[in-house]
């Protein structure tokens, strides 16, 4: 069971837009999104223009865990795929054809996934670590407002004037 390839300018255009937007972190990925997702941001303009939506309107905001959280996946979904590519391209044709299994199903569990498991660990590690390493996203975009523990412990670290060791211990534990 054989499926369709896809177009070959796929994979190149996917690999150099996942290691561009993998970098771009910090305050200018933050100020990209305000410009881009802001009430005054052009696809915000965009959408209630010519679509008729506006996501305002919905509750939505760039400036809240919902804008935060799509900010946030804008680089660790392209990082995760730069990551998780070439253990999938390591997954070898033979083993596919050599695997007695009746469904796709069987082949994912009992052969592809264990010896994907300890990328999608790693990489799973790494983005998490990563999404700590990128306070400065969250703090420009939304500053204190959200109570999220790369802000918390970014303040406890700072010298917070409300300073309170144990929360510190508590965070980083």
């Amino acid at each position: 069971m054989q499926g369709k390839k896809l177009p070959v300018w796929i994979r190149p255009t996917l690999m150099t837009f996942s290691g561009v937007a993998s970098n771009f972190a910090g305050v200018p990925l933050a100020f990209a999104f305000i410009c881009t997702l802001g009430r005054v941001g052009l696809v915000t303009v965009l959408l209630k223009k010519y679509v008729g939506i506006n996501l305002y309107s919905t509750g939505f905001s760039i400036l809240s865990f919902t804008g935060l959280t799509l900010t946030y996946l804008y680089f660790q979904i392209p990082l995760m795929v730069l990551i998780i590519t070439p253990a999938l391209d390591g997954l070898k044709r033979e083993w596919r054809e050599a695997c007695d299994c009746r469904s796709a199903y069987h082949y994912w569990m009992f052969v592809a996934l264990p010896v994907l498991w300890p990328s999608v660990l790693g990489a799973t590690l790494l983005l998490f670590a990563n999404a700590f390493g990128a306070v400065a996203t969250a703090y420009a975009l939304t500053g204190s407002s959200l109570n999220i523990v790369p802000i918390m412990l970014y303040a406890q670290i700072r010298g917070d004037v409300l300073h309170n060791e144990n929360l510190g211990y508590v965070l980083a534990r």
